[in-house]
Formats: C-alpha cells, sequence, structure tokens
C-alpha cells in the first residue's frame, strides 16, 4: 500500500463494493474497494506470465475471490470487477494483443476469461488509463475535472481522463503519450518500441540508464562510476541517490529527464488544455518528500514554462501523483464502477 492511504473497516464502508486488478508483469495487485473509492483489503500475487494467459486468467480469479474474502465480503456483494492490463490491447473486445512483457499471452481474451474464473462482470481497461483514473477518482486529481498522469518507470505509461471518461481512442491505443515524439532529428534516440524520437527514449528508468552508461564511456568523470566499481547496480535510485550527494553526472542526467518531460507535458497541455498534468511511477525520485524530487518537479515547471501558452502556465497544475502503487487496483474499480452505473 502507499503511505497515504489505509484499509477501513467493513462498518465503515459504504456499498455496492468494486474489485480492482492491476496486471503487471511481474505482479498482479487485487483490491477490494467501497463505492467512495476507499479499500477494505488488498493483496499481490505473482504474476508467473511463463506459465501463460490462461493459468494467469485462473489465479487472478481465485485472488479476487480472497480479495473478497480478506474484505469480510461475500461475491454477492461486489458489483463489478475491473482489470488493467499493460501492452496493446483491444479493449471493446477484451482482447490483449501483444503484450511485450507477457510473451504468449498474444491475442488472449483475457476479460471474458478473467469473468469466468471469479463469476464476476469484468471492466477491461489500459493500466495507465486504470492509474490516472484512480488518481482522478480519489488521488491527487479528485478535485479535476480533467487530469493526464504519466507513469515513470521502466518505460512511460499515460492515461488521459476528462470527466469520466478514459480516453481510450478508436484502436484501443489512445493516450500511449510515451510515445509522442519530442525529437525528430537524424539521430533521435530509438524508443523500446524500435521507433526514434519517442518520449520513452528520453525520460525512461530504461533511457536514464542508457544516457548514464554512454557519459561513463565517454569518460566522465561520477561517484556514480565509484559505486558501480563496488559492485552496485546501476538504477535510478543509484543515480537519485548520488545526485542527492551533489555528484554533477547524476544530477545532469535527472536534470535531462526533466527537460524531457517538460516537453512532452507541453505537448499534453496545448492538445487537451487538462486541469492538471500528474506525475506517478517509480521514478519520480522521492516526489515532494525528497529536496532532489521537488527539484525535479521544478525543472519540469521550468521547461513547461519557456514552451506552453502564459495562460496555461498560470492555470494547469502540474504536480505529482499521490496513491502510489495503490492507483492501478483502485483505478480498476473505479472505472467497473462507472460501467455498472451506466448498466453496461
Amino acid at each position: 500500500m502507499s503511505q497515504t492511504r489505509s484499509f477501513i473497516s467493513l462498518d465503515q464502508a459504504q456499498s455496492p463494493f468494486y474489485v480492482g486488478i492491476d496486471l503487471g508483469g511481474t505482479n498482479v495487485k487485487v483490491g477490494v474497494v467501497d463505492d467512495l473509492g476507499r479499500p477494505l483489503s488488498w493483496l499481490s500475487i505473482p504474476t508467473k506470465a511463463e506459465k501463460g494467459p490462461e493459468d494467469g486468467a485462473r489465479r487472478m480469479g481465485a485472488a479476487v475471490g480472497d480479495a473478497i474474502e480478506r474484505a469480510g465480503l461475500t461475491q454477492a456483494a461486489i458489483a463489478r470487477v475491473g482489470l488493467g492490463s499493460p501492452g496493446t490491447m483491444d479493449i471493446p473486445a477484451g482482447l490483449l494483443d501483444r503484450p511485450v512483457n507477457m510473451p504468449g499471452w498474444d491475442h488472449f481474451p483475457i476479460r471474458d476469461r478473467v469473468s469466468h474464473h471469479c463469476g464476476l462482470p469484468v471492466s477491461f481497461i489500459n493500466d495507465g488509463a486504470a492509474a490516472a483514473y484512480g488518481e482522478f477518482w480519489v488521488g491527487s486529481g479528485r478535485d479535476f475535472h480533467s487530469l493526464v498522469l504519466f507513469t515513470l518507470g521502466t518505460g512511460i505509461g499515460c492515461g488521459i481522463i476528462i470527466g469520466e471518461l478514459s480516453i481510450d481512442g478508436q484502436h484501443s491505443h489512445g493516450a500511449e503519450c510515451g510515445h509522442i515524439v519530442i525529437d525528430h532529428s537524424d539521430d533521435a534516440r530509438i524508443c523500446g518500441c524500435g521507433k526514434p524520437g519517442h518520449l520513452e527514449a528520453y525520460a525512461s528508468a530504461t533511457a536514464v540508464i542508457k544516457r548514464t552508461r554512454q557519459l561513463l564511456d565517454d569518460g566522465r568523470e561520477s561517484s556514480v562510476a565509484d559505486r558501480l566499481a563496488a559492485g552496485a547496480e546501476l538504477s535510478p535510485k543509484l543515480l537519485a541517490e548520488e545526485a542527492a550527494a551533489g555528484d554533477e553526472l547524476s544530477l545532469e542526467v535527472i536534470h535531462g529527464v526533466a527537460r524531457a518531460m517538460g516537453v512532452g507535458v507541453t505537448n499534453l497541455m496545448h492538445t487537451i488544455d487538462p486541469d492538471g498534468v500528474l506525475l506517478g511511477g517509480a521514478m519520480t525520485f522521492g516526489g515532494n518528500q525528497t529536496e532532489l524530487g521537488r527539484q525535479f518537479l521544478a525543472w519540469i515547471k521550468e521547461e513547461v514554462a519557456r514552451r506552453v501558452f502564459g495562460l496555461l502556465v498560470e492555470r494547469v497544475v502540474i504536480d505529482f501523483a499521490t496513491l502510489g502503487a495503490d492507483a492501478g487496483y483502485i483505478g480498476a474499480a473505479g472505472i467497473a464502477r462507472v460501467e455498472y452505473q451506466k448498466g453496461e
């Protein structure tokens, strides 16, 4: 659980109840929330992607039952289940397309198979959109009518919420904002998807590691090199530790991430004109809780201010998300709630 949320007891809860599933390549998070988005129970199970999608769907169904039991509820009390999943997908059909981090799960009817195994109707959503809806419903964006959420990690996820609507696109590829182009030069960095110039190639954890190694290979002095020589593994966390201690190379790399994110945020502000843009995920350098995190956010805002319309600088909130790892399952449950209320 994130430090910003806590469980409520059943006698505090407001029905109806929903279950959210946050499917990841390594772990699956499952939780029960009430009608106000407050969690009653939570658990995590390994994805075991190598065992195939049907085994995964079966174990997700069992985890739903376990979460319901831990909340002190019965299946009859659950109105609907929400499932947030990574990878390209066909949302209306409930199909995974080609999830890169789950090989062998291609073209799998995951929505219907999870529904079969848990015995409840399931709503299907991109994991970035699920996290965005969680922040919109009960997180940093709860006072917004519209928001953009970037999740910074191995890659860059994104979700866009306007009103109660997740912008999923005509072909279920909406809000793939980690792949907006921020560099159209001939020597632009190549993204993990194989295309040049994408935001993810400049502002993801993968990009941070590649850029740091490049600078070290070029002969730049840095305390990072000493840490690596002592057996440490290069990661954004290590870079953050050295940056906080004043290492110039580490600060330069993190500043570069902030500048790239500033360009990406500007593009979305000029496209969506949201109430707010939120930054979440594992690579926020401590967020508002650390001096480095606050500096990272300030650098992003400086870059945005250089590029965006003045009115938007004044009115659009740019801040960190607050739900942490809870955002995905809470948001998936929230999308299920929206569909339940619409009678879908």
